[in-house]
């Protein structure tokens, strides 16, 4: 069973994702600010996190520098709909943004692709011969752990998660160290090549000619 966290600060809005999500079988814990969300991600394994944007002490922006190290997803369902905050969502590496008000059955719908898209079973993904263990951050092939960086880890589960996608060097930039893209850098180059090697991937994580990197599921 999936475990789904709902940082809703509007009640009746939290208790009807709640029980739309409890109907198809989820475990659903809830959240009224950001301070609580903190809180309850350090006390127990979550496979999503539906935030708000605008939550009471800490936002939902500011909340990303903060999950996204878990590796836990993000979905934002807010009422800031505007090009730059959805933007600034994806960005931030949420990995859908639902602009308020919106269908149950439209939540339900990416709630479900983004679940499998993560394909994750109790923290642990087996792609390919290769064991992403999500919760201890390590990564296994025949029993044998292999040595990543933080920052390998980070760019491997990336790419993982977005299977036949052709990522930017950009996006993969500013996903994984958080900060704007400096053009002319090899920063991403540098890393994936080392990381896909460990991992002997050479062949799996394919350059895309003046764009980025493809995994090639």
């Amino acid at each position: 069973m999936s475990r789904i966290l709902i940082a809703e600060d509007e009640r009746s809005i939290s208790n009807l994702i709640r029980l739309a999500l409890a109907k198809e079988g989820y475990d659903c814990v809830c959240a009224g600010d950001g301070d609580e969300v903190v809180s309850i991600l350090e006390g127990g394994r979550f496979d999503l996190v539906l935030l708000d944007v605008m939550l009471p002490k800490v936002d939902g922006f500011a909340l990303m520098d903060f999950i996204r190290p878990l590796g836990v997803p993000v979905i934002f369902i807010t009422a800031r709909g505007d090009l730059a905050d959805r933007i600034h969502g994806l960005r931030a590496g949420a990995e859908d943004y639902i602009v308020k008000p919106f269908e149950v059955a439209e939540l339900l719908a990416r709630v479900d692709v983004v679940l499998r898209r993560f394909r994750q079973t109790d923290g642990v993904m087996i792609v390919d011969g290769l064991t992403v263990d999500t919760l201890g951050r390590r990564v296994m092939r025949d029993d044998q752990e292999i040595p990543l960086t933080k920052t390998e880890y980070e760019l491997l589960l990336l790419l993982i998660r977005n299977p036949g996608r052709a990522l930017t060097r950009e996006a993969m930039y500013e996903q994984v160290w958080g900060q704007p893209f400096r053009y002319g850098t090899k920063t991403v180059d540098l890393h994936v090549q080392r990381m896909r090697k460990k991992v002997k991937w050479e062949e799996k994580i394919v350059a895309v000619n003046r764009v980025g990197y493809r995994f090639e599921a």
